[in-house]
């Protein structure tokens, strides 16, 4: 009974959330007085600077009618790619653990549109396989690496929760719960150490926000000011542990309060909120200015992995989530605006078909790494090609 009862109120929680969802994003700072008052010094030591100093601002790139003809495509690709992984994991030609992003697209798609595709980076948990996608990876190599194929990204050898892919700055794919956290902040030291102009994107879910690095990170990062924009993404549960049984409140972006981070929560099921918030936070950290904490408010419509039997929620509340889905949401404005026809709407989607069945054949052709490799991927080789 106590449990039914607790599963009653996520449930109204979450319902919560999706009417909250409408409310646009804004960066939240402590408000004392001596703050506001810091604030304004602040700014006006930034006009006397300007004096002496042209200040640039670069402006998001324009939300056009391809920008959601890609975005369509891309998160169906996404979809579609993570649901074909599904099925081949039934017929266990994917072994191990499996977690898939079904749900969570927009997160990814209005990141991507924010980032500098040729000098940002990325790095995440275990739910990893479409991003490296998004960053230029060939979808080929990620579905033969899911397989254990030695054309795989890691040759085979990272398997579903660990894809990597150096050549495109995707840092992977961590099974360690939280483990990418402080390795983000890291990737963003090394490039203000090296004066590079670059930021990293740092992704964990609503679980490891209560692990002891993420607070260790947060602190070591606004001290540094490092490049990172901290990203979590809280689809409602960790693994089947709701977000209102882990803390004393269910708003996670305050965590960054403490640290007088820039923090705020954002509509995670909305590719433009997603762009435009994550626009504001890397333009910050390119400047300097240091990290921001975003709390992305999304929803996965798949268990927290293949083994999971998904008893702590109902299909009603799965249900409710499905009348904001980011793909069906992005589809509506082009539909609205005629972006595009059925013919060629159609034509995408069995474009996108085509292309996963593509990846499905390469990863079944693909041969199995031979047992040499094992021992070819030591540290101790002097050309090892992961470490720049």
């Amino acid at each position: 009974m106590e449990f039914s009862n607790r599963r009653k109120s996520h449930s109204g929680y979450r319902k919560r959330q999706i009417k909250n969802f409408s409310k646009s994003f804004s960066l939240n700072y402590p408000k004392s007085l001596f703050f506001i008052l810091f604030k304004k010094v602040i700014f006006v030591l930034k006009i006397v600077k300007s004096i002496n100093k042209t200040t640039i601002i670069i402006r998001m790139k324009k939300v056009t009618k391809q920008t959601y003809l890609d975005w369509y495509k891309d998160m169906l690709f996404w979809r579609k790619f993570e649901d074909k992984l599904a099925s081949v994991y039934i017929q266990q030609k994917v072994r191990g653990f499996l977690h898939l992003y079904n749900g969570q697209e927009a997160v990814l798609a209005g990141a991507l549109h924010a980032m500098d595709l040729s000098k940002d980076k990325m790095i995440t948990a275990y739910r990893n396989h479409v991003q490296p996608i998004g960053m230029g990876e060939d979808p080929k190599r990620v579905m033969a690496e899911l397989y254990g194929k030695v054309t795989g990204t890691s040759q085979g050898m990272g398997g579903s929760m660990h894809i990597f892919s150096k050549e495109h700055r995707f840092y992977g794919g961590h099974g360690i719960v939280g483990g990418q956290i402080p390795l983000g902040a890291g990737l963003a030291f090394g490039d203000k150490y090296k004066g590079n102009d670059a930021v990293t994107l740092t992704y964990f879910g609503d679980g490891a926000a209560r692990q002891g690095s993420l607070h260790e990170t947060f602190n070591m990062a606004m001290n540094w000011k490092l490049p990172v924009v901290f990203i979590v993404e809280n689809n409602g549960y960790a693994m089947g542990t709701s977000v209102e049984r882990t803390a004393n409140h269910t708003d996670i972006w305050k965590l960054g309060l403490g640290y007088e981070m820039p923090c705020g929560p954002v509509d995670g099921m909305n590719p433009i909120k997603v762009a435009e918030a994550v626009d504001e936070a890397i333009q910050r950290a390119r400047r300097g200015d240091g990290p921001t904490f975003l709390e992305m408010k999304t929803y996965r419509y798949r268990g927290h992995s293949m083994s999971d039997a998904q008893h702590y929620r109902t299909k009603d509340e799965v249900s409710e989530y499905k009348k904001i889905d980011p793909i069906t949401q992005v589809l509506d404005i082009i539909k609205e605006k005629k972006y595009a026809t059925e013919d060629e709407i159609d034509a995408i989607n069995k474009g996108v078909k085509k292309l996963v069945n593509e990846c499905e054949k390469f990863a079944e052709d693909s041969p199995y790494p031979e047992t040499q490799q094992l021992y070819d991927m030591v540290y101790e080789q002097e050309d090892y090609p992961f470490i720049s």
